[in-house]
């Protein structure tokens, strides 16, 4: 799901554009999605974001809504493919193929997965749902009943929604982003 505005960032580019480390968010995502069991990556656009619609095209196969909101939005990408999905927000740069291949094990039908409230707190990662569980922006739907998924692994707890978010998972990633850079490995750092 690519096609925010990203307001709440107060950037000038769009939401899954915006860089983390010198790398748009959204290819963070892209690259999680190839590294893991997923079997085919759709881009989810719309209107609002016509750049990253430019960004992915020729990538991966892109599908277009009408950028009238994130449900309307996912109701036209699901008519487009067939149950089950794994659907992820674009503002998950943390991610990896690992955790995504965790989450499609732990599946049961249509999941909702969701980290404590008191992990994106510890963290410093900002959260606009109140409860102690939160969800994170990834969710798999199928048609069958729906279940939850928690979990306590930060690379699902940082949704990149504001600034200070940005920062935060800049800080998250340098050990992985210095790790492949010659001579940037640092000594007693095993990485978020």
């Amino acid at each position: 799901m690519c096609g925010g505005r990203g307001t709440r960032l107060d950037s000038d580019v769009e939401k899954p554009l915006f860089e983390i480390s010198s790398r748009p968010m959204v290819d963070y995502v892209r690259d999680a999605l190839a590294e893991s069991r997923v079997d085919a990556t759709y881009a989810v656009v719309s209107p609002n974001a016509p750049e990253t619609h430019a960004h992915l095209q020729g990538e991966i196969p892109v599908i277009e809504t009408a950028g009238e909101g994130y449900v309307a939005d996912l109701t036209t990408a699901l008519d487009a493919v067939e149950t089950p999905v794994l659907t992820v927000a674009a503002d998950l740069p943390l991610l990896d193929g690992e955790v995504v291949n965790t989450v499609l094990d732990a599946a049961d039908g249509s999941t909702s997965v969701r980290v404590p409230a008191a992990l994106k707190d510890a963290l410093g990662a900002s959260t606009d749902e109140e409860g102690e569980w939160v969800p994170t922006g990834v969710n798999v739907v199928a048609d069958d009943e729906d279940s939850v998924f928690r979990s306590y692994d930060a690379r699902l707890a940082v949704n990149v929604n504001h600034r200070s978010d940005a920062a935060l998972a800049e800080r998250l990633l340098a050990p992985r982003t210095d790790a492949s850079k010659p001579g940037g490995n640092v000594e007693g750092d095993d990485g978020p």
